[in-house]
């Protein structure tokens, strides 16, 4: 069984809803490995025993994806801004995602909002939520 805690420090990673079609696509359009390298993209519906650890942290991941990026972790709108931050400016997707991203304050008040229809996308998909 697979915990948070047996995941490296060094270890770049990206905890997402694979259910979530938005969520699937964001985290394979952002190019950040070309500025961290390795970066490995989990699943958590193909990983359940880390969203138990998760939990115990007070982490939901219905509310936002998790970045672990140099033994920190960014949970919900400070993983989209630090991935933003980390990303190259290789495409137009990547360079509109930094240039709206890369404030902490519009991804403060955008963030809630892109839960919501993530909330929304999903019940419309028929999909559980985690």
């Amino acid at each position: 069984m697979k915990q948070l805690s047996d995941l490296s420090d060094k270890l770049t990673y990206v905890l997402y809803d694979g259910d979530c079609p938005v969520c699937s696509r964001y985290t394979r359009f952002v190019r950040f490995r070309e500025t961290v390298g390795d970066v490995v993209l989990l699943d958590c519906r193909q990983h359940p025993e880390l969203l138990v650890d998760l939990k115990a942290q007070g982490i939901n991941l219905n509310d936002g994806m998790l970045l672990s990026y140099r033994g920190q972790l960014f949970y919900g709108d400070k993983a989209v801004h630090m991935m933003a931050l980390l990303s190259s400016r290789n495409n137009l997707f990547n360079r509109f995602n930094a240039a709206f991203f890369r404030s902490p304050t519009t991804v403060k008040y955008t963030y809630p909002v892109m839960v919501c229809g993530r909330k929304l996308l999903l019940r419309l998909l028929g999909k559980q939520p985690l």
